[in-house]
This record gives structure tokens, C-alpha cells and sequence, in this order.
């Protein structure tokens, strides 16, 4: 039993790895003024631990630009030098890392910059007009973003909205024409709530490559049905390679060609929703040990509804099977990985409740299992 756990972590690690090789990274560059709430902007669209993370490495030797590296988002940021004050220096810096990564890999390239501008601020400068076109010019697509914007019944500041006229005037090389307007984290004191920050995202997934956007996605913490909508892309590539394998479907039971199709669904699923190596490989061993017995109880019924399938003992059989419970795994996965995700199968030590885990994975699998009084194996509709 030992071994046949070694080689599933094993085998479920190797398959995480490469899945966050395949995913890659998304590089923000985020300049503006020190006290603008760059930090806590970053923090509420990609999480509370991105902005906590230290000052990250130079990205190159001497440079004053560093790389802040959290799973599948890069944060180039500025340290020693501030905007308006030192813009030369930043640009020629900027200048020198975009030429050299793009001879590397997309991954190791800047995407996008935020440009933040305090809401309330009352001028914007053409120091700082002067410095978004010398973005826009180095490749780089800009989105200004107001941060701390007061807004009230659906009315933005008065200030804030003859600031973004002097922007939009100045007709800068930036994403829709205009800044976005934010407010990223909700002051109850004040009866402000959080709002903005999909249209900020909204707005980097347009500017950003679409080789990214896997990682942008798996990235960003506030638009669950885009994480949804790409696990669904993994979990029909996956069915679709299951077909072609058309082996015995019994999950992980003799199953050679079907393991690694499932162990690379289930771990992409799990970058997407950010689950780390150590808890993805503990809901792997629980929920494909229940998928499992969950399917060796519905075989028999399977194999009846398979043509020929009664001639076969221990081979390969039809692709309608082996898609039908490679779809049923697919979504009674990503329906346990977004409750983890949410913090609902946690018990009050963090760790996770295992009997809940397994019995929601069954509870799904089942669900989406076919029906065996039809004359045919079929899958339900994502």
C-alpha cells in the first residue's frame, strides 16, 4: 500500500509540476506614486498574500526594478526610486529588461502596466503624461487606474471626475481612452463599498496576451466564473483525450492510459484555484479512492450498455465509457476544489475535513455519471 501511495504522489506531482510549467505567469508592471494603495489594489484583485510578500529580487543585477514572484502573477515594481522624481532612471531600466526578455519565453516578459493616480488628487502632471507614453512606446499596454475613489448613489467625486478630464484631454496612449475608477477595499466606517476592480480586470485581460491568460486567470481572486470557464476548457481537453484512449474506465484501477489524462486535469484544475502541491495530493488520494469504488459499483451496468463489451475481460472497451467517468471526475473535482477554494470543507483547525470532502466528490461523481436505463453511455452537458 506503501508503494502504491509513493507512486501516486509521485505521479500526481510530477503532472503538478508540469501544469505549472504549462500555465506559466502573468507579469504586471504597477508604477504611480508612493501612497496611491498600489499594494492594496494588487492584494484585493489578486489576494491579501501578494502584497506581503517582501521586496522580490532585481530583475536584473543593480536594477531598481524587482520581481515579486506568487504562483502563476509576477509584480515588477519599483524600490528606491519614485515616480516623478526619478522617471528617467525607471524608463531606462524598463528599457533594458523589455528588449532582453523578449528573446525569452512569454512568461518571462512584462504584459501589462497599471499606472495609479490617487482619485482625489487634483492635477495630474505631464511629467506624468510624458511618462505613460514612453510606456506605451517600450510595448508596454497601459491602464490608468484611480485608486481611492469616493463614490455615492452611483456618483463618483466631483474632483475625481474633472481629474479624469484632464487624462482623457491629454488623449493618452492608455486602454479605453480613460482611467478606471476604483475604490478596493470597502470602508464600513465610512459606508464605502469596494467596487471597480472587475473592470480593472476586465480591462488587463483585453491588454494582455492570450497566451496568459491561463495564468492571469488562475491568478486574480474575483471573477470565479472566469476560473470556472477554464477549468471546464481542462476538463472537456481532458475528456476528449480519454475518448481517444478509450481504456478501462475504472478511475486509477488498471487504468494506464487514463491516469495521466486525469492525474493533468485534476492538476491544473488545482493551480486554477490556487491548491497548493501538499493539500491537492491529500483531496487527490481521498476523492480518487472514492471515484473508485463509486465506479467499480456502476461498472457492471456500464459494460452493458458498451456493444461487445461482454467478450472483453480487463481490456479496453468503448471511448463512451471512458469519457463518461473521466467527465463525471472532471466535475465532481472542480466541484471539491472551489469549495476548498471558498474555505467550506475546512474543519476548525484548517485542515481538511476528509469524510465531507469524499462524500461531496461521490455526491457529484454519481450525479454526472450516465444513466443506466438508457440504450447508450452518455455525458452530460457542461
Amino acid at each position: 500500500m506503501a508503494r502504491t501511495d509513493d507512486w501516486f504522489n509521485e505521479s500526481f506531482r510530477d503532472e503538478y509540476d508540469q501544469q505549472n510549467a504549462a500555465l506559466g505567469r502573468f507579469n504586471l508592471a504597477l508604477f504611480g506614486k508612493t501612497g496611491v494603495g498600489k499594494s492594496t489594489l494588487i492584494n484585493a484583485i489578486f489576494g491579501e498574500e501578494v502584497a506581503r510578500t517582501g521586496i522580490g529580487e532585481p530583475v536584473t543585477q543593480g536594477s531598481h526594478l524587482y520581481l515579486d514572484r506568487v504562483g502563476h502573477l509576477g509584480i515588477v515594481d519599483t524600490r528606491g526610486l519614485e515616480i516623478g522624481t526619478h522617471d528617467r532612471e525607471i524608463l531606462r531600466e524598463l528599457d533594458k529588461v523589455i528588449k532582453d526578455s523578449r528573446k525569452l519565453p512569454l512568461s518571462e516578459q512584462i504584459h501589462v502596466a497599471w499606472y495609479c493616480v490617487r482619485g482625489m488628487d487634483r492635477r495630474f502632471e505631464e511629467s506624468e503624461a510624458e511618462f505613460i507614453r514612453r510606456l506605451d512606446e517600450l510595448g508596454l499596454p497601459v491602464i490608468v487606474v484611480f485608486t481611492q475613489v469616493p463614490r455615492r448613489n452611483g456618483h463618483y467625486h466631483p474632483d475625481t471626475v474633472a481629474l479624469a478630464e484632464q487624462v482623457v484631454a491629454k488623449r493618452l496612449p492608455i486602454e479605453s481612452g480613460r482611467p478606471y475608477m476604483t475604490f478596493a477595499k470597502a470602508d464600513d466606517f465610512a459606508g464605502q463599498e469596494s467596487y471597480g476592480l472587475q473592470d480593472v480586470l476586465d480591462a488587463t485581460f483585453r491588454c494582455a496576451p492570450e497566451g496568459v491568460h491561463g495564468a492571469l486567470t488562475a491568478a486574480q481572486e474575483i471573477d470565479l466564473s472566469r476560473k470556472n470557464a477554464e477549468a471546464q476548457k481542462v476538463i472537456g481537453v481532458a475528456v476528449a483525450s480519454a475518448g481517444g484512449a478509450a481504456a478501462v474506465p475504472i478511475p486509477f484501477s488498471d487504468a494506464t492510459l487514463l491516469v495521466p489524462i486525469q492525474l493533468g486535469m485534476m492538476a491544473k484544475v488545482a493551480h486554477l484555484y490556487k491548491i497548493k502541491f501538499d493539500r491537492a495530493a491529500l483531496m487527490a488520494v481521498v476523492t480518487t479512492t472514492a471515484a473508485t469504488q463509486a465506479g467499480r459499483a456502476t461498472f457492471t451496468g456500464l459494460l452493458k450498455m458498451v456493444p461487445g463489451a461482454g467478450t472483453i475481460v480487463g481490456g479496453a472497451i468503448g471511448a463512451g465509457v471512458a469519457t463518461s467517468f473521466t467527465y463525471a471526475m472532471g466535475q465532481a473535482w472542480l466541484r471539491v476544489c472551489q469549495q476548498v477554494h471558498a474555505g467550506r470543507l475546512a474543519g476548525i483547525d484548517g485542515a481538511l475535513d476528509n469524510e465531507q470532502l469524499r462524500d461531496m466528490f461521490v455526491a457529484e461523481f454519481r450525479k454526472r455519471l450516465p444513466h443506466k436505463d438508457k440504450s447508450k453511455a452518455t455525458v452530460r452537458a457542461p
